[in-house]
C-alpha cells in the first residue's frame, strides 16, 4: 500500500470507470450486491472528506484526516440488501433475521469489491491504499456527502500516481512466512 501520491496528476476518468466497473464484479452472497461506492475526485470534496473524518480529540492523528490523494473511493455496505434478498422465496427464509448470518457478508463482500479496486489500480500502474474511518466519524461523513443511513462505510480506497514514498515503521517487522500462517489438513499439522 502506498500513502503518498502526486496530487498534481489526476486519475483519468476512463481509469476510474474501469476500477469501479471491476468492483461491480465482486462476489456477493445471493447476488445481493449490497454496496454503494462514493467517488471523490474533486480536491474540494477530498478536503471536505478530511474535515468530516477529523477527530476533535486528535485532529491529525488519524490517517484518513491527512490523506492527500487525487482520488478517494468510499465503499459502503448495505445490510438491508442482504436481509431483503434472503427473505425472498428462492432463498427459503421467510424473515430478515440477521442472526442467521455467521459473519456480516454485506461487509465481507464490500471488502472484496474494495480489493478489486486496489488490484485494478495496481494493474494500471497506480498506487493505492485501503484505510478505515473511525465509527464515531461516520455521521459526519454521512452528513458531508448525503450518504443514506442504510449505507455503512467499510473503508476508503485512496488512489493516484505514486510520489516518493516514506516507508512505514511497521514494515520493519517483515512479512510473515507461509510456514507461519498456512496449515494443510488441520491447524495442528505441520505445513507442507
Amino acid at each position: 500500500m502506498v500513502r503518498r501520491y502526486d496530487t498534481s496528476r489526476p486519475v483519468p476518468p476512463e481509469i476510474v470507470d474501469r476500477i469501479v466497473h471491476n468492483a461491480l464484479r465482486a462476489p456477493s452472497a445471493g447476488f445481493s450486491q449490497g454496496w454503494g461506492f462514493l467517488v471523490l475526485d474533486d480536491p474540494a470534496d477530498i478536503t471536505r472528506f478530511r474535515e468530516a473524518v477529523r477527530s476533535e480529540l486528535d485532529p491529525d492523528g488519524w490517517f484518513a484526516a491527512q490523506v492527500q490523494a487525487p482520488l478517494l473511493i468510499i465503499p459502503h455496505s448495505n445490510k438491508d440488501a442482504y436481509l431483503d434478498r434472503y427473505a425472498e422465496p428462492d432463498k427459503g427464509w421467510t424473515d430478515r433475521d440477521e442472526a442467521r448470518w455467521p459473519v456480516p457478508y454485506w461487509d465481507v463482500d464490500t471488502g472484496m469489491a474494495a480489493l478489486l479496486m486496489l488490484l485494478g489500480a495496481t494493474d494500471r500502474g497506480l498506487a493505492s491504499c485501503f484505510f478505515g474511518v473511525p465509527p464515531e466519524r461516520w455521521d459526519a461523513l454521512r452528513a458531508a456527502f448525503d450518504v443514506p443511513e442504510r449505507l455503512r462505510p467499510v473503508g476508503v480506497v485512496s488512489l493516484g500516481h505514486p510520489a516518493p514514498d516514506v516507508r512505514s515503521p511497521s514494515l520493519r517487522r517483515g512479512r510473515r512466512s507461509a510456514a507461519d500462517v498456512v496449515s494443510y489438513g488441520s491447524f495442528g499439522a505441520a505445513s507442507g
